[in-house]
């Protein structure tokens, strides 16, 4: 099948002088490790994860995530004093790689600035295309397309470490992301009001993330409208996954 593989960042510049960021890595929806934000080093939370690579790749992927962090803080802080950008503010970063089952690839990037979209990087020509049209972000995309160094590193962690060190995660956790949880479904009647009766499906403890619910009356599927209210699929704390879906009947 197809994989996903996304490393998500948020950096919070409380002042020039303090950064403070976080870092999650995921394999679908398995969460592979975080990043300690004091020693930058890499907290691995499945036990299949660190064995999928050799050491010295480990080594070298931390190494690389540092110069990349420091580097992207000295940018920011830069931008944000050159065009008077006042603090805090908070960056959001999701980089990563989609495998797909002929062994082709993609390759993506984004930032957003305070929630809001702010630049993307297109990995087929290495430039940065801006979201929004702001003092700080064109300075951003000058110094990224003129500082070759940081792009380049950017690229190398995309286009070959992701995809490459993908490829091994994926065989060493193929049980995790093959495993199958069947849905448990209870029934029950709520009574909001003495004229309203409602029946709620609760179904949980499933995996992977996509199911369908449907209500029948006579035999037929009840369609979407005002007395069908289905929530979205919420994550338990055990990945595996839960909704529940409300049909009023009176």
């Amino acid at each position: 099948g197809t994989f996903t593989i996304r490393l998500l960042q948020t950096t919070t510049f409380q002042n020039i002088s303090f950064v403070e960021m976080e870092g999650l890595g995921l394999l679908e929806d398995i969460e592979l490790g975080s990043l300690d934000k004091h020693t930058r080093s890499i907290h691995f939370y499945q036990p299949w994860v660190r064995p999928a690579l050799p050491h010295n790749d480990w080594d070298t992927f931390e190494n690389m995530l540092k110069i990349y962090f420091q580097q992207f803080s000295h940018l920011i802080n830069k931008g944000a004093m050159e065009s008077g950008v006042p603090y805090p503010f908070v960056f959001q970063c999701m980089a990563g790689c989609e495998l797909y089952p002929n062994r082709t690839s993609r390759a993506f990037a984004c930032a957003s600035y305070n929630g809001q979209d702010f630049l993307s990087f297109d990995t087929d020509n290495g430039t940065w295309t801006i979201s929004q049209d702001t003092d700080l972000s064109r300075y951003v995309q000058v110094a990224l397309q003129n500082y070759t160094t940081f792009s380049e590193l950017i690229e190398i962690i995309l286009n070959d470490t992701c995809v490459d060190d993908m490829e091994m995660l994926v065989q060493s956790g193929r049980e995790a992301l093959e495993r199958q949880e069947l849905p448990v479904a209870t029934v029950f009647t709520r009574m909001p009001s003495p004229h309203q009766l409602l029946l709620v499906c609760h179904v949980t403890g499933f995996y992977p993330r996509p199911i369908s619910v449907a209500w029948l009356r006579d035999g037929h599927e009840v369609p979407p409208g005002p007395a069908l209210n289905t929530s979205p699929i919420l994550p338990n704390a055990d990945l595996t996954y839960q909704l529940h879906s409300v049909l009023a009947v009176a």
